[in-house]
């Protein structure tokens, strides 16, 4: 077993969306675990930093317009393999593409418009926790579930 945290963001469509709920659950029924969860602005600054490695492509400003126009819910979600995992559940990027099942090709409507995000590797992962979680804010906790799953 490979335990893991990693960091999901519901984006400002699922929020307005009312889908929250609906995300979250999927992740717990996956037999993941939350650790953390706020719901906050993204301040231009922090998407700056979040968005670091997009900073030269063409749809970056429509990036940063798009994350600071509404709240977020930022989860960190711990479990086995989470990275992998958390990633499957929300399917491919573009929401067209996503296969039936997962978040985005449920729910999805567009390549800007695709509810989440999750990072997209171990190393992405606990640099993004750190953009959005203190370490006060992440909790450990033994899951009742946690023999099943």
């Amino acid at each position: 077993m490979s335990i893991q945290r990693t960091l999901v963001l519901c984006k400002p469509d699922a929020v307005q969306r009312g889908l929250v709920g609906r995300i979250v659950s999927r992740f717990e029924e996956k037999g993941l675990k939350l650790v953390g969860m706020k719901m906050l602005e993204v301040s231009p600054d922090l998407a700056s930093k979040h968005y670091a490695e997009h900073v030269e492509k063409p749809f970056y400003g429509d990036l940063l317009g798009f994350i600071t126009a509404s709240p977020i819910v930022a989860l960190a979600i711990e479990g086995d393999n989470a990275v992998e995992v958390v990633r499957n559940l929300m399917g491919v990027t573009n929401p067209q593409k996503a296969g039936s099942g997962t978040i985005r090709g449920d729910f999805g409507l567009n390549l800007t418009m695709n509810l989440v995000h999750g990072s997209d590797s171990l190393a992405s992962a606990q640099r993004e926790l750190a953009l959005f979680f203190g370490s006060d804010e992440l909790y450990d906790y033994e899951s009742a579930l946690h023999n099943w799953t």
